[in-house]
């Protein structure tokens, strides 16, 4: 059983086993599990567009048999708890779990019980292991490799579990991760490493802009600042001193406007919706290694 928690899990080589098997799946893609009856079940208690529909697309593709769970109609609703809930699709018969949840680390209280796998499909504002690791395999793409590389990664960084799984991978890999953003959105763990945008930006082979999590605040934390892209955001003249050879990320959803210039998101050296596209592959690669013996 190979479940997929959190990015410190994966050794750098499992990391690297991972991206290249993705790649290979990129090349020729096999319903390798059709016919097989291994049921996965999707369980997002959490909205999503690109994370729950890149799984179902990864499980389709590899041939498996999907079961997307519908928390508003379950009996969550009635009282049910995460572990009965899962301990009963346990008892039903699934063979994997893929599951977002608001809660920071769901998943402490299912491990020692659960006998199947699971991947992390987010919690809370802990980590997002499959998003940093087609994160990973769009840099590999762009530079062939992660030494040396020059990551920042701005705006609502507390929040933000991509944040926190991106810095722990990609630090091994021997990337320098630096942070900016707002004050309230600094996050004190990386308190020595955030730098203010405009005196960084033009040494950055990434810039990642993150989205302000609203649905994550904190009562008098407040939200978005009125001038929030002039004074934190990516602008088209900051765009302007990115290197030539630097690249544009985001996780998605992208707010328009806010954290970076809409003209951006689709630019030439944006390569978000490139993001989208490896998620598939990524996500078929850990949900094959979550299946192995």
């Amino acid at each position: 059983m190979k479940s997929l928690l959190k990015m410190d899990m994966l050794s750098c080589d499992e990391i690297g086993a991972i991206i290249n098997e993705a790649e290979q799946m990129k090349i020729k893609t096999e319903p390798i599990y059709f016919g097989k009856q291994i049921f996965v079940a999707n369980m997002f208690f959490e909205n999503s567009t690109r994370t729950r529909n890149s799984f179902e697309i990864a499980e389709k593709k590899l041939g498996l048999e999907v079961i997307n769970f519908d928390a508003e109609r379950s009996s969550i609703n009635k009282g049910e708890s995460l572990y009965d809930t899962i301990k009963t699709m346990e008892a039903l018969g699934t063979d994997l779990f893929i599951v977002r949840h608001k809660q920071d680390g769901y998943y402490n209280e299912l491990i020692e019980s659960v006998k199947v796998p699971f991947i992390n499909a987010g919690d809370g504002c802990g980590e997002h292991p499959t998003q940093c690791l087609l994160d990973l395999l769009t840099m590999k793409e762009e530079f062939g490799g992660f030494e040396g590389l020059n990551v920042l990664i701005s705006g609502d960084v507390r929040h933000s579990r991509v944040a926190h799984s991106d810095y722990n991978a990609l630090t091994r890999l021997g990337a320098k991760v630096y942070f900016s953003g707002p004050d309230k959105f600094k996050d004190p763990n990386y308190e020595e490493l955030h730098v203010d945008m405009d005196e960084a930006i033009e040494k950055m082979d990434v810039v990642m802009m993150l989205r302000v999590q609203k649905e994550r605040l904190e009562s008098g934390e407040g939200g978005i600042d009125e001038d929030y892209l002039n004074r934190y955001g990516l602008t088209l003249e900051r765009e302007a001193r990115m290197k030539r050879t630097a690249i544009i990320m985001h996780p998605a959803p992208v707010n328009r406007g806010v954290e970076m210039d809409t003209n951006l998101v689709e630019s030439d050296k944006s390569r978000i919706f490139k993001q989208m596209t490896n998620g598939v592959f990524i996500r078929m690669a850990v949900i094959k290694r979550a299946l192995s013996d």
